[in-house]
């Protein structure tokens, strides 16, 4: 980060170790109140004002703002203070924060608290360097993010409004547009039970579930393929677990699956149900007798639908971030898309706030063992938060 703006890299390469030297993974009582207890600190010690909502017992939400003299645009930079757990049977670097190499190594260092450390050294920048001359910029810390997104949806309900929003996961720093929605659905066979030695007394809940597949591979991941999006490319399926049965000399009369359905925009949780609905009443009409049910798999979400994303180029929130990635980058203009869903979804379709995906790391280190993230892009992402926050603002 330029020395011009106030506060020194090492600053934020500080937080960062401190941030991922906390634990904040499910299953953990007040799982994420110590991440926001350092956040605080760290800006409150740069001058800046912190006001916190609990969305659960010992599970709040960090708001930080800052806000120029003259009126302007409102930004929001949305981090998430959670991260998933260590990996089972092989913790890795854990929550050690070891740096090495021009690394740091840790549970959350790239998922998301290298972001999350940029955004705080961003806004603490902007506050020394007095450099914000319109509107307002707010961190939103967030919790619940790998879970429910339990966060993110008591700011929408709670009537959080801005006028543009980065998210910022790992992009390696690139500027991304949008992202797929995703659905986790679950399609439930329950046919009749009976004696192996006897099957054709009872009705194969796992054969439905076979020819529902077949239905899926053959025929509707073709279709989809046949529809992308210009930027997101097509939507897609993936059945990642199956369930039935009760022993060999039986005739299952339950078989669940799950599946990953991921989202263009303009999709929706009933638009799917009914694609698939249409496969289950072909399967019912030779399988007379059989029920099928989809439904969403429990857990997955709250209550706001995880639709996709997706802010025009010319946006000036798109304009703004980009420009802030040459300036700060040097290199030229590159945008992409993002691989995974985001709490941005949330912002944009229920919140009205237009959002990208911006931040330090690579997605693939994420959720690993050996999960680490660039200091120097840790340090860069700072700078082009600042940036980009003084650009869109001042529009």
């Amino acid at each position: 980060m330029p020395t011009d703006m106030g506060v020194e890299a090492g600053e934020v390469i500080g937080l960062l170790e401190e941030l991922v030297r906390i634990p904040s993974h499910p299953g953990l009582e007040r799982q994420e109140e110590r991440v926001v207890d350092a956040l605080g600190a760290f800006l409150e010690k740069h001058g800046l004002a912190c006001e916190r909502s609990e969305v659960a017992p010992g599970r709040p939400n960090l708001f930080c703002g800052l806000k120029a003299r003259r009126p302007g645009r409102h930004l929001a930079l949305l981090g998430h203070t959670d991260t998933v757990p260590l990996n089972e049977g092989d913790p890795g670097d854990g929550f050690s924060a070891r740096i090495a190499g021009g690394r740091l190594y840790g549970r959350g260092a790239a998922d998301m608290k290298g972001g999350l450390a940029a955004m705080a050294g961003a806004l603490a920048a902007l506050k020394k360097a007095g450099v914000l001359e319109r509107g307002m910029v707010t961190l939103a810390a967030v919790v619940d993010e790998e879970m429910q997104s339990l966060g993110t949806e008591a700011m929408v309900k709670g009537g959080f409004a801005a006028d543009g929003a980065i998210v910022g996961e790992p992009t390696c720093n690139v500027l991304c547009l949008g992202h797929k929605g995703l659905e986790w659905v679950e399609v439930q066979f329950v046919g009749k039970a009976a004696h192996g030695g006897t099957p054709e007394a009872g009705l194969s809940a796992i054969s439905a579930a076979a020819q529902f597949i077949r239905l899926v591979e053959t025929e509707y991941v073709p279709a989809l393929r046949m529809r992308p999006h210009s930027l997101l490319g097509p939507a897609t399926i993936n059945v990642g677990t199956i369930r039935g049965g009760d022993q060999p000399s039986t005739v299952p009369a339950v078989c669940r699956i799950a599946a990953d359905r991921r989202l263009l925009p303009g999709e929706t949780y009933a638009s799917v149900c009914q694609e698939l609905d249409r496969f289950l009443a072909r399967i019912e009409e030779t399988m007379p007798g059989l029920r099928t049910r989809v439904r969403r798999v429990p857990g997955g979400m709250a209550t706001l639908e995880h639709l996709a994303l997706m802010t025009e180029p010319e946006h000036p929130l798109s304009l703004a971030a980009l420009a802030a990635c040459r300036q700060v980058t040097g290199k030229p203009d590159r945008t992409g898309v993002f691989p995974a869903w985001t709490d941005g979804a949330l912002l944009s379709n229920f919140g009205g706030i237009p959002s990208v995906v911006l931040g330090p790391g690579e997605l693939f280190q994420g959720h690993s063992p050996h999960e680490s993230v660039e200091l120097e892009a840790v340090a860069q992402a700072a700078a082009i938060y600042a940036a980009a926050a003084v650009g869109f603002c001042a529009g």
